[in-house]
């Protein structure tokens, strides 16, 4: 495993719970990932598991301010 320098995550770590009708599912961040320095993989952080075993992994990006 490549070490990152990096102190902040280029993604989140998610587990998705469907909404049901409602059509609203539910994101819950259980985790961080840290891109390796050659680009070729992640370091992965998780503080729970998803009972589903699914993760969702998608990009840090900033806040949109309103």
């Amino acid at each position: 495993m490549s070490n990152n320098n990096s102190k902040k995550p280029s993604h989140f770590v998610y587990t998705v719970r469907d909404g049901g009708e409602s059509n609203n599912d539910f994101w819950t961040k259980i985790g961080a990932a840290f891109a390796h320095n050659d680009g070729k993989g992640f370091s992965v952080i998780l503080e729970a598991f998803p009972v589903d075993g699914r993760l969702t992994i998608r990009r840090s990006e900033p806040k949109e301010k309103k």
